[in-house]
């Protein structure tokens, strides 16, 4: 998946521009060329909220994107790290077994996995122990990346607890699971999307989700 929005090295929106166009309105174009709802938290979240990045087919299809609630997250070697409190959500469009836009090969499925997968993995982009060598962080992230593919890949076992949350106010179930770093969630919701979700600082209990209306008031 090839991600087709202007986004920095951490994942964020990058602040500058480009051929004279703001960053953050060639980031709100790839949400505005998705056939499918955006999720992000209720209106219960009165915090701030932005936008991250879309991601795509070859054919330039939009499949999944990520809204930020809370403070942007990012890696630093600072206390600070330790003080960020943020929830991300993960939309992902729900989709079987295709060919691709171009014909040249088959797309897999998209399934409640393809949610916990994406979560699970943003997750550990900004939660690499700040005191690693530079040099270990490559070989950790694989090893930890692999470790999420298999914990999405497998729902239903012992890593994952069932956690009933709101989606567009019907409760809806997801699988949820924490760790040292944070909590990650995945479940199905109205719309023919699946959700997933990341957050470190904000409880994930008590959150709730609905579809957002103007997906440029985050941006």
């Amino acid at each position: 998946m090839e991600t087709t929005s202007r986004v920095g090295a951490d994942g964020a929106p990058e602040t500058g521009t480009a051929e004279g166009v703001p960053a953050a309105r060639l980031t709100v174009d790839g949400y505005l060329r998705a056939p499918f709802p955006w999720y992000g938290l209720d209106e219960a979240f009165t915090g701030p909220r932005w936008l991250m990045q879309v991601g795509a087919a070859a054919d330039g299809t939009v499949q999944h994107g990520s809204t930020g609630h809370g403070d942007e997250p990012s890696v630093r070697s600072d206390a600070g790290e330790e003080r960020q409190r943020f929830a991300v959500v993960v939309t992902v469009a729900s989709s079987p077994v295709r060919r691709s836009g171009d014909g040249t090969g088959v797309l897999d499925a998209t399934t409640v996995s393809s949610a916990a997968w994406l979560a699970g993995s943003g997750l550990l982009a900004y939660t690499w122990p700040s005191q690693m060598d530079h040099t270990l962080r490559d070989d950790w992230l694989d090893q930890q990346t692999e470790t999420a593919f298999e914990l999405a890949d497998d729902l239903d076992g012992p890593a994952w607890s069932a956690l009933s949350l709101p989606v567009d106010g019907v409760p809806v179930a997801f699988h949820y699971r924490e760790s040292e770093f944070g909590w990650v969630l995945a479940g199905s919701a109205h719309g023919g999307v699946h959700i997933g979700a990341y957050g470190r600082g904000m409880s994930a209990y008590g959150l709730g989700f609905s579809a957002i209306g103007d997906i440029t008031s985050y941006a």
